[in-house]
């Protein structure tokens, strides 16, 4: 039945689904987890790093799932990369066309909404297909303080204050996230819940900076800090959080 109303992003099913879109939904969950927590006094962004090849040359690009948008504004992507790419180059547009008009940075859930409504478009119109990616959204503004958004391909989003995309195991995450998260947690608490997350949720031993990406988002005076952690301070950051589990277990 699928294959007679699948062909086309303009057709529902007499069920009432678009299949396309449920596709490509499916390709982000083959893709690596990534775990955004918001903290009381910043965010994280976390994810599994699929690319781990040997001869491949890190130095050519500094993070394979964390892209910067604006001073006040970073997101992580789980799906197809060069999707991703357009939606971010769109995004950076907007939000540099937004600031030169109104001379201030532009509302984070405005731009999340903007970018949105151009993934839901895909989702309409005959000839497109719908993005192949989603989105954890990390930012800052005076209206709202802190805010973590997530979106799909068809266009929805929403406010999070924990949550995962992609990966073969995104039930056990939330799960996880559900029975740690706690509306007060500090930065480094929520560092070491998103480690305990990834840890939970890849069929890999040995975690390290090979297989992980972390970064934070928080404000430091009036200023919005966002910092990739390098290789050395993943790996020590790791070893920290495994010995002190170990402590509190003995």
């Amino acid at each position: 039945m699928a294959r007679r109303y699948d062909q086309r992003t303009t057709i529902f099913s007499p069920e009432g689904r678009v299949y396309q879109v449920e596709y490509a939904m499916t390709a982000i969950r083959h893709a690596g987890a990534t775990v955004g927590i918001l903290a009381k006094d910043g965010i994280v962004l976390a994810a599994e790093k699929k690319t781990t090849a040997k001869l491949l040359d890190s130095s050519t690009s500094i993070s394979e799932k964390m892209f910067k948008i604006d001073e006040h504004v970073v997101c992580a992507v789980a799906g197809i990369t060069s999707d991703a790419n357009i939606l971010i180059n769109y995004a950076r547009l907007s939000s540099q066309r937004f600031f030169y008009q109104y001379q201030e940075p532009m509302p984070v859930e405005q731009l999340v909404s903007q970018i949105c409504d151009t993934k839901q478009g895909y989702t309409q119109y005959g000839g497109l297909r719908p993005f192949g990616v989603s989105f954890l959204y990390a930012g800052w503004d005076r209206h709202y303080g802190f805010q973590l958004y997530q979106s799909d391909p068809s266009g929805n989003f929403a406010g999070w204050k924990a949550t995962s995309i992609g990966g073969e195991n995104s039930q056990v995450a939330q799960s996880v996230l559900r029975s740690n998260y706690k509306p007060d947690i500090s930065l480094k608490e929520a560092l070491q819940l998103a480690l305990k997350v990834l840890t939970k949720t890849m069929d890999r031993s040995n975690i390290n900076s090979d297989k992980l990406e972390f970064s934070y988002f928080t404000k430091q005076g009036d200023n919005v800090v966002y910092h990739i952690f390098t290789a050395a301070e993943l790996d020590a950051f790791i070893k920290e959080t495994d010995l002190e589990q170990e402590t509190e277990e003995n």
